[in-house]
């Protein structure tokens, strides 16, 4: 069974960082491709970030591009998602997603993350 593990998520002020995690179990998470979304309250769920199975090729939304960093531990079966200088509109729950070559995609059930004024 696949499961995907959000966590890092909270309260933080505008400025401030946060670095969430997922951890990955029950897929071969180095054959997979890693990514974020958020879904804002009210709002549709967008792409965040993606890292590439090999960790050469990362993508970002341009929203958050050049505040926020994708990596993974493939070691460790998990990927992280660095942001920094959080502004309000980064709010969000943010899932964590991996994809496999075949066409099968999985979800987390996200982690909350609330960026004060």
């Amino acid at each position: 069974q696949v499961q995907l593990v959000e966590s890092g998520g909270g309260l933080v002020q505008a400025g401030g960082s946060l670095t969430l995690a997922c951890a990955a179990s029950g897929l071969p998470f180095s054959n997979a491709g890693m990514g974020w979304f958020r879904q804002a309250q009210g709002k549709g769920r967008e792409f965040v970030a993606r890292i590439s199975r090999s960790r050469d090729n990362t993508y970002y939304a341009d929203s958050v591009k050049g505040r926020f960093t994708i990596s993974r531990d493939n070691a460790k079966n998990t990927v992280y998602l660095q942001m920094n200088s959080l502004k309000p509109d980064d709010s969000a729950v943010y899932y964590c997603t991996a994809d496999l070559i075949g066409g099968d995609a999985y979800w987390g059930q996200g982690t909350q993350v609330t960026v004060s004024s």
